[in-house]
């Protein structure tokens, strides 16, 4: 599991998310942890480190 540390598209603040690396190619919803709205987060792996990582 990594941590990454991006900010929340509703409140801006910066909030952390641990991604699991085992799987290549995510998407999956959380909610944050400041204003509670729901993030849903597109992440890439690419030889176990992201290369990609978008919030909406």
């Amino acid at each position: 599991m990594l941590e990454h540390f991006f900010q929340c598209p509703y409140c801006w603040e910066t909030i952390s998310m641990l991604l699991d690396s085992s799987i290549v190619d995510q998407i999956y919803i959380e909610d944050c942890e400041t204003c509670c709205n729901p993030i849903e987060i597109h992440v890439t792996f690419e030889k176990n480190k992201p290369c990609f990582v978008q919030n909406q």
